[in-house]
């Protein structure tokens, strides 16, 4: 019998994690252990209204007065450095342990830095409070930013840091950004945001140096061009947090491997977030996805599985759903991107409605005459029409001519 779970990371998923454990009846003990010394807290507006000062600290915490009544034990500003699942113990960095019959890993993932960058005064990547509010201290009026790769994070930066005032580029390794998750058509058609609001987006062409110590003061591309930089950001994605994992037996490869039902190769250990590479009938690879909706929805089926209740019909209908649609959402001077699916390669896609030309449009990708995605820029209803067909057939075809409510998808990244 459990009597004691650790969930090991205190973002969403992991208070997700400890608020469906009670939600499904658990009354043991529940840890909490988090690396940063704050509790859980939304991270998606940290590229967004936190850099502008528009939300405090305050306001960007996940938890809630129902929360108070979990009866958590938070051990906070100490990360796990071991699992020792065969003595049922997590070892902190601070010398603690915490002893416990299950696991929970959500221990998320951290910015990629690139080589030569790290603890060069000016340069930032954005993951947690502290790196927005090192980054905020830069973007003032006049400031010079570059901001290293144009996928969904740096553009949002980018978008912020010019309403901050400042002068913006941004550099893109790859010929069309955004091509991996939307194609090349779409990734373009995006991607014109940037210049439709005076951010100059440089494509096809990798930073070779940085110039300046202590700080840095221009970024050397590979052509030989030199852009002055206040600051450089740097957004090349992210890694999942796993190298503690070693030596613990647990099979990991691009996150912690789980199956569909988010169970490890361990028994009594599960794991959710963006550290999971998860199992997709769908797709039949494992997939890491690092979108806040499946950080919040995918807790409650791990924990299923944790207290013996295994991907039954209620997990095992959820568990369909986030495979068949995962769902992120993007803002970018003052414009909403949505997309819902999975896009593959040799998929075509058409423009449904609107104009790509008015930055207002719903497109539709296609394999074999069924429908696998659907993104949407600046189209709500439609696209929330599309998101739910999705979900009911499983990306088998797209909502029927007027079909739908209106209602507007939840932001979720």
């Amino acid at each position: 019998m459990i009597r004691s779970v650790a969930v090991v990371g205190a973002s969403l998923a992991g208070l997700a994690a400890a608020r469906a454990l009670r939600d499904q009846g658990f009354d043991g003990r529940v840890t909490l252990v988090g690396d940063e010394p704050h509790r859980p807290y939304d991270r998606p507006p940290l590229s967004k209204d936190f850099l502008l000062g528009r939300a405090s600290a305050e306001e960007l915490a996940l938890g809630t007065e129902a929360d108070d009544a979990l009866d958590l034990d938070w051990r906070l500003g100490s990360p796990a450095t071991a699992l020792l699942p065969h003595e049922r113990r997590v070892r902190l960095a601070d010398g603690g342990e915490v002893s416990a019959d299950s696991v929970v890993l959500a221990t998320g993932a951290r910015a990629r830095n690139l080589p030569g960058f790290a603890g060069r005064g000016g340069v930032h990547t954005l993951r947690t409070l502290e790196d927005a509010r090192a980054l905020r201290e830069e973007l003032r009026p006049g400031a010079r930013v570059v901001v290293v790769g144009a996928g969904f994070i740096g553009s949002e930066v980018a978008s912020t840091a010019k309403a901050a005032g400042a002068e913006v580029t941004v550099v893109e390794a790859l010929p069309v950004p955004l091509a991996g998750p939307l194609g090349p058509t779409m990734g373009t058609a995006c991607a014109a945001l940037h210049a439709d609001h005076g951010v100059r987006l440089i494509c096809g062409v990798p930073v070779r140096e940085l110039l300046g110590q202590p700080r840095v003061t221009a970024v050397r591309l590979a052509d030989g061009q030199e852009l002055p930089a206040t600051a450089v950001v740097v957004g090349v994605g992210a890694e999942p947090n796993v190298g503690w994992l070693a030596g613990s037996g647990v099979t990991v490869d691009d996150g912690v491997r789980t199956d569909a039902a988010y169970a490890t190769n361990l028994p009594g250990v599960v794991a959710v977030g963006d550290c999971a590479a998860s199992y997709r009938a769908s797709t039949g690879r494992y997939v890491r996805t690092e979108h806040w909706t499946d950080a919040l929805e995918a807790p409650r089926t791990a924990v299923r599985t944790l207290l013996g209740g295994g991907a039954g019909p209620a997990a095992g209908d959820d568990g369909r759903r986030r495979a068949a649609v995962p769902y992120f959402w993007s803002e970018q001077y003052g414009v909403r991107i949505q997309f819902a699916g999975h896009r593959g390669a040799e998929d075509e896609v058409r423009v449904e409605a609107g104009d790509p030309a008015d930055r207002s449009f719903l497109a539709v990708y296609e394999r074999e005459g069924r429908a696998t995605a659907v993104l949407g820029v600046n189209r709500p209803k439609e696209f929330t029409r599309w998101r739910r067909a999705l979900a009911t057939t499983g990306s088998d075809s797209g909502p029927a001519s007027g079909s739908g409510s209106g209602e507007q998808a939840a932001a979720v990244l």
